[in-house]
């Protein structure tokens, strides 16, 4: 199974979104600190998105690339709530859109993906 760079890209991004993404929603709302580090997270969220529109299987998109068009969605309409004062929806938005990155993360570690081949290969589970 190989690794393309645009994997590689892909995977360092939502590694990255997955960190600054929780170290956002730990910290204290409105900050100097959380808007720097929501802007840094929504910048690897996007990068994330983005690059996963060039990783095709087998030259097609496939349905987990709709979760791609809805984090886009759901990153717009959350920053779109914030400007307007809509404080609820974008709290509601954004953190819908961390958990639906961990949960697409927890889908990648199944034995039939790319990278849960290799982790469960080098745990010595396959």
């Amino acid at each position: 199974m190989e690794f393309t760079p645009l994997i590689v890209a892909h995977l360092v991004a939502a590694v990255g979104a997955v960190v600054f993404g929780g170290i956002t929603l730990a910290l204290r709302k409105g900050t100097i600190i959380h808007r720097v580090f929501g802007r840094i997270w929504v910048g690897l969220m996007l990068a994330t998105a983005l690059v996963s529109f060039g990783i095709r299987s087998s030259g097609h998109f496939s349905w987990i690339h709709l979760l791609s068009v809805g984090t886009v969605i759901g990153l717009a309409a959350s920053i779109y709530a914030v400007i307007n004062g809509n404080i609820y929806a974008h709290r509601r938005g954004m953190t819908s859109t961390y958990v639906g990155l961990v949960i697409a993360g927890m889908f990648t570690l199944l034995p039939d993906r790319r990278l849960g081949h290799v982790l469960w290969t080098v745990v010595g589970l396959i």
